[in-house]
Parts: C-alpha cells; structure tokens; sequence
C-alpha cells in the first residue's frame, strides 16, 4: 500500500496530528508513506521514523500532483481542509481521499468526514486533535489516542548544547519562555509581563531563563533579555535558528511558558510541563488534554474573539499578570519535578 498525508499548514497543528499519523503508520507497518507538506513545516517531523518521502509543495497544484501520480498512491489523508489540498490529491489520481467537507471541495473527496455542528449547522469549537483522528476512521486505523511525539536529529541536539554551555545552563532549573505568535499581534503577551515573570523565576527560584524565538521574533527576544536585566536571563535570538534546534531546547526544559503557539505543543510531544497564555482564541480548539499542562485565560466580555489583531485595548492579555503565571508555573514544578536535568549535567 502507498499513502499520502497531506500535513497541517501550521506548526502546532501539525504535533497534534501525529498520534494519527503514528497510529496509520502502525497499522500499515509494510505501506509507502509520503508527507506532503508545506516547507515552513516540514521540519516539524525532521527526525521522525514514519515517512519514507517528503514532498515539498507550494500554492501550484500540478506539480505536487505529478509528483503524487508517480507514487501510484492507494489513499491520501488531508489534514488541511483547503480546497487546494483536495485538488492535489485528486489530480494525484490518489484512489482513496479522505478529508472534511468543507470548502466546496465534497466532489474531489472519497471519504467526506463532516464537521462537528450545533443545532443550526455551524461549526462548533471542538479540539483539533480529535478531528485528526476521526480522519483515520475509514481506513479502520485503531483510536490514536492522544499522545503527541516528535523527535529531534543529531544536529538538533549539538545546536543545543551549545546553547547550555554559553548559557552555562547545565545541571540547572531552565525555564523556557516563548513570546511569539505566529497567528498575529493580539496572541502577544506584553512584553512588561514577560520581563516581570523571568525577574519572579530567577530571583526567586534561582531559575535560568532562556528566551525562545524565530527569525521574525528575534528582536523581540533580546529586548526581553535587555530589560530583565538578570544575568541568568538568555536568549537564542544570536543563534542559527531552525524548529530543531526549538524542539531539542524545549525538550530539556523542566517548565516552558508559552503564547498559544506551535512550540507549546513541542513541549506537550516531549512531555515537558508547560503554560500556555490564551488571549482572543477558544482553548477548545487546541485542547489536547496533556496532563501537564496549564491553559491561563482571563474571561472578558469582548472574548475569545479569534482576532489576528486587537482593535480595543487587548485586555485579554493585559490583564493575565505575571502573579498568576508565576503561580501556575510554581504549581507545576512542584508537581512534576525534573527527571532529565542530570542527562545535561556537564
């Protein structure tokens, strides 16, 4: 058998997709497997056992549909509900096409999986996660369950550590703290209260901080670094970076502290504690019920609004103070003690 995932367009979306990719991948331990996947996140699952090519693709259809039609494909699961997605698969003559109707797409589709709806036909909040695995239904795959996993290469990991021997992070508490957002400026949360938290950590945990960021998000970062004005505060913002080297810090973390963005679900794949900040989206749509896990949203009569961009004064995220993350943090660092800060121990 040869079958093709089409992989999320968004980072965190493509971790909650893997339980059901891993749980196909199982299932069909002799099958062909090809990810078709957008190239910003395709190093997502750099690392990973489940797939045997990569197709890179872009907003033109036909040539990711020769590509398919080379791999003489049995099926094809398309995790983005794009109309384009659905036109690939089936000008890539993939024989079985599952995917949600939506988007105008039902007639390019073999396997139409309908969206949850309320009373009145519209689509309700309802996690993504579970979504991904009803997509696997048709192909008699066994209930994926929830468990996120990623992996990391050895290039990850000497990017790593050469972040815990500058940082002199080694055999201590490290903290993680990722500002950015990639979905747009009303998911930040300001950059005062980040400043605030990292101050609280290390001052009174003795704590180190190291500051998360992408290429975009770089300045942001060290000005963080600048106006905590802690030795123990660092960054990565002066380092080569790439999802790998974001995935291989966050997964030696006892705690990361987090917009609702993509490395937040890195922490979930590595089973690292962490807190997420929710401002204008519904947590629904990204619960993945991960045990160790604090979702921190402050309820406001203009909210969740699904926003890009505040056009009020963003009090959502105004008002979540430092307090109150420093709290959800020190909850889960009692709760869940670290058990891998010795692997890093120089």
């Amino acid at each position: 058998m040869n079958l093709a995932m089409f992989l999320p367009n968004w980072v965190g979306d493509v971790v909650m997709a893997t339980p059901a990719i891993r749980a196909v991948r199982q299932h069909f331990t002799d099958a062909r497997f090809v990810a078709v996947a957008r190239p910003y996140v395709a190093d997502v699952l750099r690392g990973s056992p489940w797939f045997d090519r990569v197709i890179l693709c872009d907003k033109h259809v036909l040539p990711v549909a020769r590509e398919l039609r080379r791999e003489k494909l049995d099926a094809a699961i398309l995790f983005p509900n794009s109309f384009r997605s659905a036109a690939m698969a089936f000008f890539g003559r993939c024989r079985q096409r599952i995917g949600f109707a939506r988007y105008g797409r039902s007639l390019l589709l073999t396997d139409r999986i309908a969206p949850k709806t309320n009373e009145s036909g519209r689509i309700v909040p309802s996690p993504v996660i579970d979504e991904y695995n009803r997509l696997v239904v048709p192909l008699g795959v066994n209930d994926p369950g929830y468990r996120q996993e990623l992996f990391t290469t050895p290039e990850d990991e000497s990017a790593a550590d050469s972040v815990w021997e500058s940082a002199k992070l080694n055999g201590c508490e490290v903290i993680g703290l990722n500002p950015g957002a990639a979905f747009g400026a009303a998911k930040f949360w300001p950059v005062p209260h980040f400043v605030r938290l990292a101050q609280m950590l290390t001052d009174r945990r003795g704590s180190r901080i190291v500051v998360l960021c992408g290429p975009s998000e770089r300045e942001l970062a060290k000005q963080i670094v600048r106006e905590a004005k802690r030795a123990t505060v660092t960054s990565i913002a002066d380092n080569p970076l790439s999802l790998g080297l974001t995935k291989a810090i966050v997964k030696r973390l006892d705690l990361l502290v987090t917009t609702d963005s993509g490395p937040r679900h890195f922490a979930a794949a590595f089973d690292r504690p962490v807190v997420t900040l929710y401002g204008p989206t519904h947590i629904a749509w990204t619960e993945t019920y991960f045990a160790k896990a604090i979702h921190l949203q402050k309820a406001v009569p203009c909210g969740p609004c699904q926003l890009r961009t505040c056009p009020l004064d963003h009090r959502c995220m105004r008002d979540l103070l430092p307090d109150d993350v420093f709290d959800a943090s020190t909850q889960l660092l009692i709760r869940y003690p670290s058990t891998i800060r010795g692997r890093y121990a120089g």
